[in-house]
């Protein structure tokens, strides 16, 4: 039935070559128009994973919270203090400016020129509250008397370390964003990007004075601007993959095919996203070509096929079209693999994955079609001389002779050997693997290089300030009386007092330690009373008063927040944190009240890491098994399951112990990567074992049967593992830290999945044909029998 259908679809597709080349063509060009509309698009809440605790907590109080989508600017005076009439004017010019910035809640906005900054006084009158700036006073009236009085005012509000540094050098602006205007309309992160850098640093920034931006929305702009860096490295590894295939074939025409076809389907996959009304999101701008390199691999294999036909004495037709029939399943196999497992990204509740996941599907999906069908019908067209034909025999015979060497290890003697070295670096990598860590490793933003201006800004605000720029917010939900109930107040104090001393905490802000501050001031200032109340209607009249900050309670008291600020993001620390919050709310539970994580950004990053940790391992599970059942499918044959998914299980461990030992952790930018490391392992496990039955299939004893195999495919699958790696590590130089490491990543995994194909492969399958003699001939694959 299969092989009817093949033939069939081979008859068709030759016989009416010109109808499919100016289908493809007609299509391409319409795709393009479309390819050329797609845009960068950046969301902060297309991170968020959907129905997770956390974010549910998040989104339920969102509005009485700290925004975890906010921005820091802060103005550094390059010498002295920010003391000065010009530094407190040059704040205060800065603080209009980011006020008046698009999407910015100005409500929100805090620094020392805005309203929302006061000093809590203690007067014969109790407490009084003013701002530290007032509103009459204007940057051209700073007199030093006036200044002093600012300064003065700073330190008694408790400003020092929040919105002024300790040092005493640099002031700081928030500000929280809105991710939809009043009209609905959504953020565009790149081009705000580009306003911070010309309404705020250029014009603020010079030799008096620095300008220190941070916040996602500085981050995501950054990543996107480097991400341009991705088109040129993307073009060298091209321009080698070039040089590489012309080497391998010696034709022009034959390098430019396969590259040719890949960015056939490029095209029709950005096309595709355009129509669909995706765009491309910063961390994901290199899934389009890693899925480009998969269709490189299956081009140098049509190459690899058509040459050797050619080298046998055929005609171009015939070349093409047994390639096409050669390679349809095994090809069809990988590329349906590759599809499967980006697909199985879906299985993570995150809008920017499952962006990321129908991205990487199409672009798989598409090769079947420029690799496994228009590749070898445009080679159809082209004719070669007897001289080529016979150069590229000689060639194929020189380079694949040592070889004969390296199958070897099919031989009963040597087959144990490499399967028992197999089985200890597998048992190693799992050793190794165990403790990797899901989410960042490193301070700041991991995308960015440590040098990079962001990570600077970010490095310098957090060793000057008290506030860390992360933040845990942890909920306590009780019923609507609880502004009269104090044991609401005593046990949400206690909670804060026990996070304080916990390792990576810098500061903790809440509710009862506002409590404890208004109940001092509005008792003349007498430290015994700095302490939640006790009688309930002082507890309800101060908690009135709080009602009026932002951050730490809703209207009727049934929310109230403790702020963890942590000394980083690292998912170690937010772990642990995590931990230590999850632990006191199991041994320290509050009839009534209900301990609730999680917000601010640390509360979505944790939640992040969850789903991909949570996800992992099932996405992983179904990779497998859509590999064991198309493999079933195709060869009918338990042993060769075995054979091909074995070794590429020993090098996904190899590569989760490379992982932790470049510090790599496993995020929503790196998971894809692991995807298709599978994909690639699979494309050559899927050529070797196909050349493998099918001379099983005539007869032969399975030592010359991986032999001829190798001879046949081996150069081939050697050579484009190579090609790709070398390509992919150009990517090492990039500005982008996380294009960096899935450079470094891609090559290692590359060269291990080879390794593990021509080594552990072939052994492995010559052992089970010993070990489990069949019964029946082995079947040959598809049309492989012609």
């Amino acid at each position: 039935m299969l092989n009817r259908l093949i033939c069939r679809l081979e008859t068709l597709l030759f016989g009416y070559r010109s109808v499919v080349l100016i289908s493809i063509g007609a299509f391409t060009a319409v795709m393009a128009m479309f390819a050329a509309q797609l845009h960068m698009d950046a969301g902060f809440e297309k991170q968020m994973p959907i129905g997770h605790e956390y974010i549910k907590t998040f989104q339920k109080y969102r509005s009485d919270l700290f925004g975890a989508n906010r921005i820091t600017v802060v103005v550094r005076a390059r010498k002295g203090s920010i003391w000065t009439p010009e530094g407190l004017a040059r704040l205060y010019k800065v603080t209009q400016a980011v006020t008046y910035l698009p999407n910015v809640d100005r409500l929100g906005v805090q620094s020392l020129w805005t309203p929302n900054t006061y000093v809590n006084e203690i007067t014969e009158d109790g407490f009084h509250a003013d701002p530290i700036i007032g509103g009459t006073i204007t940057p051209d009236q700073l007199t030093p008397a006036i200044i002093e009085k600012i300064r003065r005012s700073t330190t008694q509000g408790g400003y020092i370390g929040t919105l002024v540094s300790h040092d005493e050098d640099s002031a700081m602006i928030t500000a929280e964003l809105t991710e939809r205007d009043r009209s609905g309309k959504v953020l565009d992160y790149l081009a705000f990007n580009h306003l911070l850098e010309s309404q705020i640093r250029k014009p603020f920034e010079d030799q008096g004075y620095e300008i220190q931006i941070i916040g996602f929305a500085k981050q995501i702009g950054d990543i996107a601007d480097a991400a341009t860096s991705v088109l040129g490295f993307c073009a060298i590894a091209l321009v080698l993959t070039a040089l590489a295939v012309y080497w391998y074939s010696h034709s022009i025409r034959f390098t430019i095919l396969p590259i040719a076809c890949s960015l056939t389907s490029l095209v029709w996959q950005f096309g595709t996203l355009g129509l669909l009304g995706f765009g491309l999101d910063p961390l994901a701008v290199l899934v389009p070509f890693l899925v480009f390199a998969i269709g490189v691999s299956h081009g140098v294999q049509q190459v690899n096929y058509i040459v050797r036909e050619l080298s046998l004495g055929r005609s171009s037709l015939d070349a093409a079209r047994h390639s096409f029939s050669g390679l349809l399943v095994p090809g069809t196999l990988a590329l349906v693999t590759a599809f499967v497992s980006f697909v199985t990204l879906l299985l993570i509740p995150i809008p920017m994955v499952r962006e990321l996941a129908i991205t990487a599907s199409l672009g798989v999906g598409y090769k079947i079609i420029t690799n496994l069908i228009m590749l070898p019908v445009v080679a159809s067209c082209f004719s070669f001389t007897k001289t080529y034909a016979d150069r590229a025999l000689a060639r194929r015979e020189r380079r694949s002779a040592w070889l004969r060497g390296l199958a070897r290890v099919a031989e009963p003697r040597y087959a144990p050997l490499v399967l028992a070295l197999t089985l200890v670096i597998f048992v190693v990598a799992v050793w190794q693997s165990r403790e990797r860590v899901i989410g960042t490793l490193e301070p700041g933003a991991p995308e960015l290089r440590a040098d990079a201006r962001f990570n600077r800004d970010a490095l310098s605000i957090a060793g000057n300030y008290d506030v860390g720029l992360d933040w845990l917010t942890v909920v306590f939900e009780s019923n609507s009386a609880s502004c009269d109930n104090p044991a609401v107040g005593f046990y949400e104090d206690d909670f804060a007092s026990a996070m304080q001393t916990e390792p990576g905490v810098v500061s903790v802000q809440s509710f009862p330690a506002m409590l404890r501050t208004y109940s001092e001031g509005y008792n003349e200032g007498y430290p015994k009373m700095n302490v939640v109340p006790v009688d309930a209607s002082n507890y309800g009249a101060l908690a009135a008063e709080i009602g009026r900050v932002k951050g730490f309670m809703n209207s009727d008291c049934s929310m109230t927040a403790v702020h963890l600020f942590l000394a980083d993001h690292k998912a170690t620390t937010i772990n642990r944190i995590l931990g230590d919050v999850k632990r006191y709310r199991a041994t320290h539970e509050m009839p009534g009240v209900t301990i609730r994580l999680a917000a601010g950004n640390a509360g979505v990053l944790a939640a992040t890491n969850e789903e991909v940790a949570k996800s992992e391992l099932p996405m992983m599970l179904n990779v497998y098994a859509a590999i064991l059942i198309l493999v079933f499918l195709a060869y009918r044959d338990w042993r060769a399951m075995v054979a091909c998914c074995a070794p590429l299980t020993v090098a996904t461990f190899v590569g989760y112990w490379f992982m932790k030992a470049l510090h790599i952790g496993l995020t929503v930018a790196t998971l894809p990567v692991m995807v298709l490391a599978v994909g690639i392992g699979v494309d050559y496990a899927f050529y070797i074992y196909n050349r493998l039955q099918l001379h099983l299939a005539t007869g032969q004893n399975i030592v010359k049967a991986v032999e001829h195999a190798m001879l046949e495919v081996g150069v081939a699958t050697i050579f484009t593992a190579i090609t790709l790696a070398i390509g992919v590590a150009t990517w090492s130089f990039s500005a982008l830290k996380f294009q960096a490491d899935m450079g470094k990543l891609l090559a290692f995994m590359f060269i291990v999945n080879l390794l593990m194909a021509m080594t552990a492969l072939p052994a492995l399958a010559s052992l089970l044909e010993r070990w489990f003699p069949r019964t029946k001939p082995a079947r040959a694959p598809g049309l492989l029998s012609h």
